[in-house]
C-alpha cells in the first residue's frame, strides 16, 4: 500500500514540475508558413552556368557550384563537363553515414592502367588546394548565434553553409549533409574535380580545411543517399554491377531555357531566412513544449523550390 501510494505522489510530482506547453505561449510558425509569406525578391535563381545536371538512370541531381569559394575547381569542372568526361562514369563508392562518391572507375583500381583512365581533355590534372578563402564584406554573411566547436564563426553566404576565422581573415565552405567535395590522392594538389563525392550522413566536419568544396546538392539527394552500400573498406563496389552509372552531365547554361529546372534557393541573407533559423532555435508548439534555444550550422537546410514547389534537397 505505502508502496502505491509513494508511486502515485512521484507521479503526480512529475507531471506537475514536467514543461508544458501553455495556451499563453505563442507557436512559432512554421516553416510553410515562413515561406509561404516570402517575399520574390528573398529568392535568388543560381546562374545557369554553375548548375549541373547530374542524370542518372533513377532521376537527376542538380548541384550549384560555389566559384567564389572553389573558382579553379569550379572552373575545371565545367571544363569537364563541356566535354562530357563524366558521361559513362559511374558512382563506385557509397560509405554509410558518410558519402556517395563518383568518378572514372578505372581510376579506383589500386594501380590504374594511364591507357585505361579517361582523358580529362583540356581540363588541369592538378590544381592548387582551395581549402579556405579570404574573408570578403562583399560576400554576404549569416552568422548563426550559438557558436560551433569546429570554427570561431559559422554561417551561411550565397546559400553555402560556411563557416570562418576573424582572427586568420580566413573563411571556408563546411560538411554539411549535401555538401559536393573534390576527393583527392595525398597531395593537396591531386583533387582537379574529376572525382566527387556529397555527404550522404553526419557531417564530416573534421574534413573541413583538408578538401575542397566544389558546391552542394539543391535537388536528388534521395537518389544519392538511398544507394546500396559498399561491402568492401570505405564503401567501395566489389563488382562492377554494383555500381550506378552516370549518363550524362550537363551545366544548365547549356542547355536551351525551355529544358532547364526552374530552381530557386532562398537567399541566406533574407528576413526569412532569418526568421527560420530561430523559429527552429526556439521551437515551441503542442508537441516542442522545451525549445532548444540553439542550432548547430548543419541542422538548418536552405529551402530550394523548382516551380514554385519545396525540393526536398
Amino acid at each position: 500500500m505505502r508502496r502505491h501510494l509513494a508511486a502515485a505522489i512521484a507521479t503526480t510530482l512529475a507531471l506537475a514540475t514536467a514543461p508544458t506547453f501553455a495556451a499563453q505561449d505563442k507557436p512559432t510558425p512554421s516553416a510553410k508558413e515562413l515561406l509561404d509569406a516570402s517575399k520574390p525578391s528573398e529568392w535568388r535563381t543560381p546562374d545557369p552556368d554553375n548548375l549541373l545536371y547530374m542524370q542518372l538512370p533513377t532521376g537527376r541531381v542538380v548541384i550549384e557550384l560555389a566559384p567564389d569559394f572553389t573558382p579553379l575547381h569550379a572552373a575545371n569542372i565545367r571544363t569537364l563537363v563541356r566535354e562530357h568526361y563524366f558521361d559513362g562514369t559511374s558512382v563506385n563508392r557509397v560509405q554509410d553515414n558518410f558519402v556517395a562518391q563518383w568518378d572514372d572507375p578505372a581510376s579506383d583500381d589500386d594501380h590504374p592502367d594511364p591507357a585505361k583512365l579517361k582523358s580529362l581533355g583540356k581540363a588541369k590534372k592538378t590544381l592548387p588546394p582551395e581549402y579556405t578563402r579570404a574573408i570578403d564584406a562583399k560576400l554576404p554573411w549569416t552568422e548563426l548565434p550559438d557558436g560551433d566547436v569546429y570554427a570561431p564563426e559559422v554561417g551561411f553566404s550565397e546559400g553555402f553553409a560556411a563557416a570562418r576565422d576573424p582572427a586568420t581573415s580566413r573563411m571556408w565552405l563546411t560538411h554539411c549533409y549535401g555538401a559536393v567535395g573534390v576527393a583527392r590522392d595525398i597531395s593537396p594538389d591531386s583533387g582537379n574535380g574529376s572525382s566527387l563525392y556529397a555527404i550522404i550522413g553526419q557531417s564530416p566536419r573534421t574534413l573541413d580545411r583538408n578538401l575542397a568544396i566544389a558546391g552542394r546538392v539543391l535537388e536528388g539527394m534521395p537518389l544519392l543517399s538511398a544507394l546500396p552500400r559498399g561491402p568492401a573498406p570505405m564503401g567501395f563496389y566489389t563488382d562492377a554491377k554494383q555500381r550506378l552509372p552516370i549518363l550524362s552531365v550537363r551545366l544548365a547554361s547549356d542547355l536551351p531555357p525551355a529544358q532547364r529546372a526552374n530552381i530557386q534557393v532562398l537567399r541566406t541573407d533574407s528576413t526569412t531566412f532569418t526568421a527560420l533559423i530561430e523559429a527552429k532555435r526556439n521551437r515551441r508548439d503542442s508537441f516542442y513544449t522545451l525549445p532548444a534555444g540553439k542550432l548547430e550550422l548543419c541542422n538548418i537546410d536552405v529551402p530550394v523550390r523548382d516551380g514554385g514547389k519545396p525540393v526536398m534537397p
